[in-house]
Parts: C-alpha cells; structure tokens; sequence
C-alpha cells in the first residue's frame, strides 16, 4: 500500500510503499477513506521529537472495515467506521470509566496517512448513514473540543475568550456555544480566521498584541470568567491567565511541547483555577458521532481542503511555514 512516511526530525515525509497492515487480535483493517491534519502531526515530526523513524502518523481518521481478527465481534465487513485513536489495559480505573487515553498502558493507534490501516475495536464506531467518512473524521478533534468544555465552568461563565482558533479552538467555540450561554470572544495572534470564527459562532474577534486584555475586557463588558487556551505556544498560558478575572478559570486544550514560564504568583493572587484537559473519553467520542448524526452539520467549515496522499508532504511543510488553512483532510484515493 501507499503511505506518507515520516523520515526524521525536520525531514520532508516520503510517500512509499509499504507491507499492507494485518489485524492482531481486537483489532480491524480499514479502507481510510479521510484523515486529519493535526498540529500535533506537525510538533511529532519536528526538530527535537522522539518519533521513531519510518513511522505512519494520522490520528482524526475514518474509513471501511476490509479485514477482522478472528473472533465473534459486533462490527461486520463493509462498515463505515471512526475510532478512537488509543487503548488501555482495560482493567485500571481510567479504562474502566472509558478514559484509556489516560491508561498507564496506553497504546496509539496512528497511522491515518495510508490507504490501509489497523484500528482498535474497542474504540470503533459504526457512522449513521446520514453521516460522510469526511464527517467521520472530525469526530476526534470535535471530542477534544467537547472534553475541554466538559472539564469548565461553561454553565456559569458569562464572559469566555478562546485563545486560538485553529481546530481545536473552533471546536471549543462550537462546543462553547451549544453547551453555554456567555458571550465569547475568538482571540488569535493574527486575523486569517476571523471570518470563520465569527461564522461559527464568535460575538467579537480579537487580535492579540498590545493591550489585548483591555480590548477583550471591553467587547466582554469586563475581564473573562473563562480562558480556553486553544494555541498550545509557549506563552499563551502566561497570556490565560494575565486575562483571565479573580477566581476564574483556564482550560488549557493546547499541546505545546516547550517549556512554559509562568509567574506563579499572579495565579495565586488571581485564585485562578487552571485546568489541564487530555483528549477524550469513549462517551464524548459517541456523543460526537450521535450529535453530527442529528444533522448538526456547521463544524463542516472548518475542512479547508482536502488532498491526497502525494500532496500531504508539501502540505506538511506548507503548514510548518504557516498557511490559512485550518483542517486540512486528506484522501489516499484521491491521485
């Protein structure tokens, strides 16, 4: 089969031939019919990763079962199918509550950008009819965004800023508004999205710089109860919490991989409440699936393009360099 392979730290992705993945047992093959560019993606294959070479990333993936381990399961050649993306051990009590993403025996099911790949069974599920394998490959960024705003206090926050609105924060956005009632604002060092985030539900955009927190105050009416950190750079959870009002919360959803300082002291001065979210739960991913199945269609718009397998390593490097895509999918049929 055909994979875009990732070759080093910094190194361009080479698309090549590869074995065809067999399922191991609990385990099925699938046809990807789409997958997600993450950020994480990017950060993973980057100066500094401990990525082993020669590996298949991709993890916002969708596609057709083609082949099942033996043994009795519920899921049938043919199926339309999304997954969530890792495994536990099934016996701590994270697996138990349907969080194996928090399991100390973890296993990552990556490997999206190929035309073939193995998935967890345990984590699979069906798609409604209704739904496309372009939709099933939004579920996992849409989960992130959803545990991010189950994990705050959304019910009683009257005044949000999403800092970020790449897919993560759009999908928070999302999330925010369905869930809760506050004004939001969509904040980001550059403009290239505002369009987007007003059209997805934003009441004001803001583009950081000087005096940011005086311009988010006023389009709030006063300083936010609730700071999602959407970006994942260095700085931007100093930057949550210098926004955020006493006794207010952050909800950091941003992966950054660097060293973050933060003045320790201006969070206990402010009794902030500063929240880490990991991912998802199996729950959340099912949610996601049932909610898009009822015909909640608007995170539709933050696909930007999609492109096929031969594409995907320039694309890769394009992103690195900064692009206004925001999701970009990617098709292994598409040549």
């Amino acid at each position: 089969m055909q994979a875009a392979v990732y070759k080093g730290p910094g190194l361009p992705w080479v698309v090549e031939n590869v074995a065809d993945p067999v399922p191991l047992a609990g385990e099925a093959v699938i046809r990807v019919g789409r997958c997600g560019i993450c950020g994480s993606d990017l950060k993973l294959s980057s100066e500094g990763s401990q990525m082993p070479c020669d590996s298949i990333l991709g993890h916002e993936y969708s596609g057709e079962i083609v082949a099942l381990a033996p043994g009795e399961t519920w899921l049938r050649i043919g199926d339309n199918v999304t997954a969530l993306p890792a495994t536990g051990c099934g016996e701590c009590a994270q697996c138990q509550r349907g969080e194996p993403v928090l399991c100390a025996q973890l296993r990552a099911y990556m490997g999206g950008f190929a035309e073939f790949m193995r998935i967890p069974q345990a984590g699979t599920i069906r798609l409604p009819e209704a739904l496309s394998l372009a939709d099933g490959a939004l579920v996992e960024p849409l989960a992130v965004g959803l545990h991010g705003v189950r994990l705050s206090t959304i019910a009683d926050a009257k005044r949000i800023v999403i800092l970020g609105v790449g897919s993560v924060g759009l999908a928070t956005l999302y999330w925010a508004n369905q869930l809760g009632t506050g004004k939001i604002v969509a904040a980001s060092r550059s403009d290239r999205r505002q369009s987007l985030a007003l059209a997805m539900g934003a009441n004001h955009f803001v583009t950081t710089g000087d005096d940011d927190a005086a311009r988010i105050a006023d389009a709030l009416g006063g300083p936010p109860d609730l700071v999602f950190e959407c970006a994942g750079s260095p700085g931007t959870i100093a930057q949550s919490l210098n926004l955020v009002r006493t006794d207010g919360t952050v909800v950091v959803l941003g992966s950054c991989m660097k060293p973050e300082q933060i003045v320790s002291v201006l969070a206990t001065m402010k009794q902030a409440r500063m929240v880490f979210a990991s991912a998802y739960s199996m729950e959340e991913f099912r949610f996601v699936v049932d909610h898009l199945g009822k015909g909640h269609f608007d995170p539709r718009k933050i696909v930007s393009k999609t492109i096929g397998l031969d594409a995907l390593p320039a694309m890769i490097e394009a992103m690195r360099a900064g692009t206004s895509d925001t999701k970009v999918h990617v098709d292994p049929a598409i040549h």
